[in-house]
């Protein structure tokens, strides 16, 4: 047995533990459950959303994406920073609408804004299409990270489904406190290792961080800049701008926040996210110098684990597993509460009426399983590549972008009839161009070069306003929203408060 497999072992089973003894003292009704009782402090806000950004795509999706394309990772660190700084103004007015209206979901906020149920239904389903890939990608990383740190020993496959029941388990009992208290051990794991490989690696083959960047230059000139039609200027501009306007449409984003305990927290944290995304640079560090160290992978994502294991020794390895792990259980657990709550309460009872309030979180926690096992069969028959996942479900989930901020407006140009349709197209219009594989050079030809490649997301977004404004207008016969009395000013020139 190699040194690797007792730290992963070890690290499982606190996983485990700390996921089960989170709900010691509480009562897990619905919103204890899903949001936390409302009652999570600075810290664990920080960790549930600062922590959101170093998934399975930190370790894999990140360095892979830089050994396979170079230059076109670094929107990876450009996206999450433009997020943080809208947080400072977009959550507190999120949390403020929650506390007062009791919400425990993000389609919960459309019904109310909108007074629409149907509405409610249609962004459960956007947002369940979105988070099951989502974890699906989590369940995939987890799977290659353990085969590979436990040199083999462990299969992907078994690695897979001894990680999904752990985290279906503990997600039943403790919900979203089991991501919390995960979260911890997450953060320091990960900030640890990434930083250490991240500055020992180029160290230790290069000399350096600049000598490295000049050997890859020197072996592939042209390789750390923007390169190929695929990934061009407007490719890199627009996934920048889909991916930030998308950050905080995630389902499971909006239960992080309403789990706050009072909106001072995300201001102090917003001031210091941005910094945190600077880690990431360390995991394309790692990346481009597997480029020339274990050169010919035909998996890019496997470029990380394969130049940690052939540089350290297995203990070290193991540590990294481990910390790749976590980073697959804890936004793992945050996506199945979440999903679990919107089928329960938002789909399930909308279509049930018989199904009374006292007994969703019962449901809810059933839908865990249900859910696990459909991303595990996704898993094991998916072959798409880590960052290619994400992307397809920020292109969902930003399609609610625009219906959202007009909602926190004091005169709401959009109604519910404009709302839905501006969705409906929005995510029509990106499962058409990407399921038929259609670049908008394909569609448009006559556009420049530079134009050709935008990000299929953010033209569904175009579509998806044009159509909210034009819908709203011709179905406009009186207001259908509620007055926001907790936003009743635009967000964006909400004055903040003094700390």
């Amino acid at each position: 047995m190699n040194a690797a497999l007792p730290v992963l072992g070890l690290f499982l089973a606190l996983a485990l533990v700390l996921g089960l003894r989170s709900r010691r003292g509480k009562h897990m009704d619905l919103e204890q459950w899903s949001v936390g009782g409302r009652g999570f402090g600075a810290l664990f806000v920080f960790l549930l959303l600062a922590g959101e950004i170093y998934t399975t795509f930190t370790f894999l999706g990140a360095s892979g994406y830089a050994y396979s394309n170079g230059g076109a990772a670094f929107y990876i660190l450009c996206y999450g920073a433009l997020a943080y700084v809208m947080s400072y103004w977009l959550a507190p007015a999120i949390w403020r609408y929650a506390k007062r209206e009791q919400l425990v979901s993000q389609p919960d906020w459309f019904v109310r804004k909108y007074r629409s149920r149907g509405l409610g239904v249609l962004v459960s389903l956007i947002g369940v299409v979105a988070m099951i890939p989502y974890l699906q990608l989590q369940l995939t990383g987890l799977g290659i990270i353990v085969e590979e740190t436990s040199y083999g020993a462990i299969s992907r496959p078994t690695a897979i489904l001894i990680g999904a029941i752990v985290l279906a388990g503990y997600v039943v009992l403790s919900g979203i406190h089991a991501a919390a208290w995960n979260a911890v051990i997450k953060d320091v794991l990960v900030l640890v290792v990434i930083i250490a490989i991240g500055l020992y690696l180029p160290l230790h083959y290069f000399g350096g961080v600049s000598t490295m960047f000049e050997a890859v230059d020197a072996a592939q000139p042209g390789f750390l800049a923007l390169h190929e039609p695929a990934h061009d200027t407007g490719w890199f501009i627009t996934s920048i701008m889909l991916s930030a306007l998308g950050f905080f449409m995630w389902p499971h984003y909006f239960g992080a926040i309403y789990a706050a305990k009072d909106e001072l927290s995300f201001r102090r944290n917003a001031a210091l996210l941005p910094l945190y995304q600077i880690v990431l640079l360390f995991v394309i560090f790692s990346g481009l110098t597997a480029v020339l160290v274990v050169p010919g992978l035909s998996n890019g994502d496997l470029s990380l684990l394969a130049v940690t294991r052939q540089t350290f020794p297995p203990v070290v390895t193991g540590l990294v597993g481990a910390a790749g792990m976590f980073c697959a259980l804890v936004p793992g657990a945050m996506l199945l509460t979440t999903s679990a709550t919107m089928l329960a309460k938002n789909l399930l009872q909308e279509f049930v009426p018989l199904v009374g309030d006292a007994r969703v979180p019962r449901i809810a926690k059933l839908f865990v399983p249900v859910v696990t096992a459909i991303a595990v069969y996704l898993t094991f028959n998916g072959g798409e590549a880590i960052v290619n996942l994400l992307l397809l479900g920020y292109a969902f989930v930003t399609q609610l972008f625009p219906s959202l901020m007009a909602s926190l407006l004091r005169r709401n140009p959009i109604n519910k009839w404009g709302a839905g349709a501006g969705m409906v197209v929005g995510v029509l219009v990106v499962s058409w161009l990407t399921l038929g594989e259609i670049s908008i050079g394909d569609l448009l030809p006559a556009l420049p070069a530079s134009l050709q490649h935008l990000n299929v997301g953010v033209v569904a977004l175009v579509a998806n306003i044009v159509t909210c404004l034009l819908v709203s207008a011709l179905t406009r016969a009186r207001p259908e929203q509620e007055p926001d009395t907790a936003t009743a000013q635009p967000v964006l020139v909400e004055k903040p408060r003094s700390q």
